[in-house]
Parts: C-alpha cells; sequence; structure tokens
C-alpha cells in the first residue's frame, strides 16, 4: 500500500512522535511507500513562520528523506480536482491533500474525521 500522510500526522512523525497513534505508525511502518505533500511542507513553513507550530521546514525535509518519505508534489491536476470536491471542509491544505490522494491514487492517513467523509482512500486513525 502507499499512502500519503497529512500534515499533522507528518509533524507528529518528526516533532512530537509520543502524540503520533500507534495506527498510524504501523500503516506507515507497513506501507511500500510514504509520501508527504510538498503542501504539507508549505502548510509547515506557515505556521512556523507565525509561530503557532515549533518546525523548521528545510530540517523537516531532511528528517524526510532520512526516514525514507518521498516527497509529492501538488500538480495542476491536483489543483484542478479540489474545484470538484464538495466543501465539506473548507481548510485549503486539507483539501488539496485529499484531491491528491484521489487523483494519484494514494490511501490518505489522517487523524481528521471531516477528511474521511471524501473517500473510501481515506484512512481515519
Amino acid at each position: 500500500m502507499r499512502i500519503l500522510i497529512d500534515t499533522q500526522i507528518v509533524y507528529w512523525a518528526h516533532y512530537e512522535p509520543e502524540k503520533l497513534p500507534p495506527t498510524a505508525r504501523r500503516y506507515m511502518d507497513d506501507a511500500a511507500a510514504v509520501y508527504v505533500s510538498a503542501a504539507s511542507l508549505w502548510e509547515i513553513a506557515i505556521k512556523g513562520k507565525l509561530r503557532k507550530l515549533k518546525a523548521n521546514p528545510v530540517e523537516l525535509l531532511a528528517k524526510m528523506e532520512i526516514a525514507g518519505m518521498r516527497e509529492l508534489l501538488v500538480f495542476a491536476r491536483h489543483t484542478l480536482l479540489v474545484a470538484e470536491l464538495p466543501l465539506l471542509h473548507t481548510d485549503p491544505f486539507d483539501r488539496i491533500l485529499i484531491a491528491q490522494a484521489i487523483s494519484e491514487p494514494l490511501r490518505l492517513l489522517t487523524s481528521d474525521s471531516r477528511i474521511k467523509q471524501y473517500s473510501d482512500l481515506v484512512i481515519q486513525v
């Protein structure tokens, strides 16, 4: 299974591993490939600059590479699919992750119950 991990899971995995749900860790360990969206790095960069998170996106990218995680770029096909998604969730970062998961396809690992409504590809932990 190939999975895309949402921003919260990425953050927990690298900065607060004690908060990472054990189920999430198992999915990540068992996955054939673990992807992190460039949009998640962007979100973490913004929230870091606003001091909402204690994170350095450059350091995070290095940690991801060491952990064997793959970066998923944001492509036009992802952005176009966002416009077709119902407005069940309005966070733009979450919406692009949903579109990426559907478009690729990848299983999307999240702790956000609102995202589960979008697709059977979503795994809530």
